[in-house]
C-alpha cells in the first residue's frame, strides 16, 4: 500500500519507495530505503525533499500509518511498481489491500527524451554537476563496498544515477566530464567509473545512439570496473609498479566482474559485455579473451575509449594524469592497434581537441584555459578564460574570450605544459566558472 505524506510524518520502521522530485536532492543514493536508523530519518527532514512515497506493505509492522495522508487519490507524480511516475492525466492508483486481487498496472510512461534536454552555459550547469559528482561518488562508494563484501549491485539502485548524469551530460557535457577527472588518487576507483560513465554517454549521443542505447552506455560504464572490489587493496592502490603477480591479479578484474554483475537479476546485456571486454584491442592484444576487430561490440569499443581516456587524464596512486590535450594525442597514436578508428574521432568531436581544463597559448602570446567547447562551431574555438602573459612572465586579470565570435581575432596557437611553466591549479580557471560569470 502506497501513500505520499510529508518528510516530517516519517517514522522510523517506514519503507521509502521514493522521494517525490529528483534523486539529486535526495540525502541517500538508493532509490528504496527502510528507515532503520534515527539518523537517516533526521538526514531526510533536514534535506530539500518535502514529500515522499512510503510503502507500507514493505515498512515494518511496527511503522504507524499517518492519518490524513493522499494515498490513492490519483496524484499525477504517483509512482509505479518500478517507481516510475504516472502521466498526468493517467487513471487514479488504487490503494489495494493483500485480500483483494491487484489490478493490471497501468502502461509505464515513458521518461523524458535526453535530445529534448535544452543545452546550457558551463556556467549554468556547474553548480547542479558540482552536486551531482559529490552524491554520485557517495553513490558507487557504496555500491562497490557492497560489492566487495559479496553483496550483489541492483540494477534499480545504478539507474537514477545513470539517469542524473544523462541529463547533465544532455545540458552541458563538460561540466560533469571535466569535474569528474579532478578526482583525487585516493577515490579514483570510484570516480573513474563515474567519469567513465559521462563520457559513454557523450559518445553515445555523438554516435546518434537512441536514449535507451545512451542509458545503457552509461549503465556500462558506471559498472565496468566493479571487478577491482576483487582486487587486493594493497594491490589496487600500491604507489609503485606492480609485479608480473600483481599484474595479473589486476588483469582479472574484467572476468571478477562480469561474475559479479551476472548475479544480478536484469542486468542489462550492455553493462556485462562492457565489463568483460573494455581491456580488448582491434588488433585482438587486449584481455581477457583475445578479441579482435568486430568481434569486439559496439559498447566495448566504447567502453575501451572512455576507460583510456579517464585513466590516463587522472592522478593515480603511482603517476600524476596528462592534461586533456596531450591525452588525446597519445591515444591518436595508438589508435590503429587499440581503438575503432572511427569511433576515436567520434570521441573527439564529442569532447573536442581542446577539452575542457586544456591549457593553450594563443596568437596573442597569452595563456589560458579551456573553459567551454563550442555547440555546431569549430573544435579549434572554444572559450577560453585568459589568466597569464607569456610574454610578461606573470599574471593578468583573468579574461573569458570566446574564440568562435566574430568580434574575435586571436586564436590558439599551441597547447602547452602547464609544469613548464611553473604554473598550478590552472583547473581552477575554469571549475571555478561560476565565480568568474
Amino acid at each position: 500500500m502506497l501513500k505520499k505524506i510529508s518528510v516530517h510524518q516519517l517514522k522510523l520502521g517506514m519503507y521509502i519507495e521514493k522521494i517525490v522530485g529528483s534523486w539529486i536532492a535526495s540525502p541517500f543514493w538508493q532509490k528504496h530505503i527502510l528507515l532503520e536508523r534515527l539518523e537517516d530519518l533526521q538526514r531526510i527532514q533536514a534535506s530539500t525533499i518535502k514529500e515522499v512515497w512510503v510503502d507500507f506493505s514493505k515498512s515494518r509492522p511496527s511503522a504507524p500509518t499517518p492519518q490524513g495522508s493522499d494515498a490513492g487519490h490519483g496524484d499525477a507524480d504517483a509512482p509505479d511498481e518500478d517507481g516510475d511516475v504516472e502521466a498526468e492525466g493517467d487513471a487514479p492508483e488504487t490503494v489495494v489491500s493483500a485480500a483483494t486481487p491487484a489490478p493490471a498496472p497501468a502502461p509505464r510512461p515513458a521518461r523524458a527524451p535526453l535530445r529534448s534536454i535544452a543545452p546550457v552555459s558551463m556556467a549554468s550547469e556547474l553548480k547542479h554537476a558540482s552536486a551531482l559528482i559529490k552524491k554520485s561518488r557517495e553513490a558507487v562508494h557504496s555500491m562497490f563496498t557492497e560489492a566487495r563484501m559479496g553483496k550483489a549491485v541492483t540494477v534499480d539502485a545504478a539507474l537514477p544515477l545513470v539517469e542524473e548524469i544523462s541529463e547533465s551530460v544532455m545540458r552541458n557535457a563538460g561540466a560533469v566530464i571535466g569535474l569528474a577527472r579532478l578526482k583525487t588518487a585516493d577515490d579514483y576507483t570510484y570516480m573513474h567509473s563515474v567519469a567513465v560513465c559521462a563520457l559513454m554517454i557523450a559518445l553515445g549521443k555523438q554516435l546518434e545512439l537512441d536514449d535507451e542505447q545512451i542509458r545503457q552506455a552509461g549503465l556500462a560504464g558506471l559498472l565496468h570496473d566493479i571487478g577491482k572490489m576483487a582486487v587486493p587493496a594493497p594491490i589496487l592502490n600500491k604507489p609503485g609498479k606492480l609485479t608480473d603477480e600483481e599484474f595479473n591479479a589486476v588483469k582479472q578484474h574484467p572476468v571478477k566482474g562480469h561474475q559479479m554483475l551476472l548475479e544480478t537479476p536484469g542486468m542489462l546485456e550492455a553493462a556485462l559485455d562492457v565489463c568483460l571486454h573494455h581491456h580488448e584491442k582491434i588488433d585482438g592484444s587486449g584481455y581477457p579473451e583475445g578479441l579482435k576487430g568486430d568481434q569486439i561490440s559496439l559498447f566495448a569499443r566504447m567502453g575501451a575509449i572512455c576507460d583510456v581516456y579517464d585513466a590516463i587524464t587522472s592522478n593515480r596512486p603511482y603517476k600524476q594524469g596528462w592534461c586533456p590535450a596531450e591525452s588525446l594525442r597519445r591515444m591518436a597514436e595508438w589508435s590503429k592497434g587499440h581503438f575503432d578508428e572511427h569511433m576515436f574521432a567520434a570521441f573527439i568531436k564529442c569532447i573536442g581537441i581542446y577539452p575542457v581544463g586544456t591549457l593553450v597559448r594563443l596568437k596573442s602570446e597569452r595563456l589560458g584555459v579551456v573553459v567551454e567547447l563550442p555547440v555546431g562551431q569549430s573544435l579549434i574555438k572554444p572559450k577560453v578564460r585568459i589568466f597569464y602573459s607569456a610574454k610578461a612572465r606573470g599574471y593578468v586579470r583573468p579574461e573569458l574570450i570566446d574564440l568562435a565570435s566574430p568580434a574575435v581575432t586571436d586564436s590558439i596557437v599551441a597547447r602547452e605544459d602547464a609544469s613548464a611553466w611553473g604554473l598550478q591549479d590552472i583547473d581552477r580557471y575554469w571549475s571555478g566558472a561560476i565565480e568568474f560569470a
